[in-house]
């Protein structure tokens, strides 16, 4: 059933945002006149939306058709490593720049995200919100441009390092330490902080993929 129009939205956009909220999941094709129905939008724009997303390695060639691409052990090992460091330096910019606003979103957004330690799901959406605060709380554009790149892409993987046994938990005490380092103005710890999360989410993604492997 096509979705309601979206006058704010490019197809770009909307083929972006789909993909993000796994309505359209790795593997999945992509095919012009479902998109363009989907979306009550014309084909040409959807077909220019593809080829960018090509471009970007969000899509990839299966034969003639285009699919939702999916990250192997060393794309995934890649792109934790640039956002490991992209983050970092978002938290350490946060400490220095965030007005005290910013600061007392990124506390109650911990606060009330401690209540989704049982919901994986619900506390992925919360984690996404999270990080893109700490990235504006960076005031700097265009690393957040590429950061939400970067999380645009992480949602080629298709599950959430959340999920795994007792890492919600851990990670919400990671969060706390990582506003708490951003109110202290502490720029070195606060991207000590979250270069070391990012790593044990990566090391808990190794673990769920090892398993999988496995089973």
């Amino acid at each position: 059933m096509p979705q309601s129009r979206h006058p704010s939205k490019d197809a770009y956009t909307l083929i972006l945002d789909a993909i993000d909220v796994g309505i359209y999941k790795p593997g999945d094709r992509l095919v012009e006149s479902e998109l363009a129905e989907r979306f009550g939008v014309s084909r040409t724009p959807i077909r220019e939306a593809l080829q960018r997303l090509e471009t970007q390695s969000l899509l990839e060639r299966d034969g003639r058709s285009l699919i939702v691409a999916s990250l192997n052990h060393n794309q995934m090992a890649e792109l934790y490593i640039v956002r490991r460091e992209l983050e970092g330096l978002a938290a350490s910019l946060a400490a220095k720049h965030a007005t005290e606003e910013e600061i007392r979103v990124l506390q109650e957004m911990v606060a009330e995200d401690d209540a989704l330690v049982d919901d994986p799901a619900a506390l992925s959406r919360a984690n996404r919100r999270f990080h893109e605060q700490i990235h504006l709380a960076s005031h700097n554009r265009y690393l957040v441009q590429q950061l939400d790149l970067v999380h645009r892409t992480m949602a080629l993987m298709a599950t959430t390092s959340l999920a795994a046994q007792g890492r919600s938990e851990i990670a919400q005490s990671e969060h706390k330490g990582i506003v708490e380092a951003i109110a202290a103005r502490d720029e070195e710890g606060a991207a000590k902080a979250l270069k070391e999360h990012i790593s044990v989410a990566f090391m808990t993604r190794l673990k769920q993929d090892a398993i999988r492997r496995d089973g």
